[in-house]
């Protein structure tokens, strides 16, 4: 007498109740830690940025220039240009970030990529004016290997009760 074993077929598989209720818990629970943040890739983007705010302030191109995406944006009040413009215009000083006091920092991970919303007061001196403004700053961030590259970088000048939803 010989001993069958029965293997099903992968198209089979699934029209085997037990067979689908376990693959669609598998896919549920893989899906959500895919989209699941972890504590310290959003510590990390959050400390990128932070030192870039402080790079700005010592006008540290050097060190700005391997954070910048070659291709990113910048968007101010005064217009939108791309990286060798922004290196250009914090090393002449033309605007100097001199402190960016941020209030809310909130990050959300998309794979690759990272988007962090800032609420932040900055003193800056434009042409040699001192100002001080409210803003909520966007930055997009993709990693390329161990690295973070900032893609954009947009100002929107908001009141001082702005909160961001998190």
């Amino acid at each position: 007498m010989q001993n069958r074993t029965s293997i099903e077929a992968p198209s089979q598989c699934l029209t085997n109740p037990i067979a689908r209720v376990i693959a669609l818990v598998s896919l549920f629970f893989c899906s959500q830690l895919s989209f699941a943040q972890s504590p310290d890739a959003e510590q990390e983007i959050k400390d990128v940025s932070k030192i870039k705010w402080e790079w700005m302030a010592e006008k540290n191109v050097e060190a700005l220039s391997g954070l910048f995406h070659e291709r990113a944006k910048f968007v101010h009040m005064s217009g939108t240009w791309n990286t060798p413009r922004e290196l250009d215009i914090i090393e002449s000083g033309s605007i100097w970030y001199k402190k960016a006091d941020v209030h809310d920092v909130v990050v959300e991970l998309f794979g690759d990529t990272a988007i962090v919303w800032n609420r932040i007061t900055l003193l800056a001196v434009v042409r040699g004016n001192e100002v001080s403004n409210e803003f909520t700053v966007t930055e997009v961030y993709q990693k390329a290997g161990d690295e973070w590259r900032l893609l954009d970088l947009t100002f929107s000048s908001v009141r001082d009760t702005h909160g961001i939803q998190q």
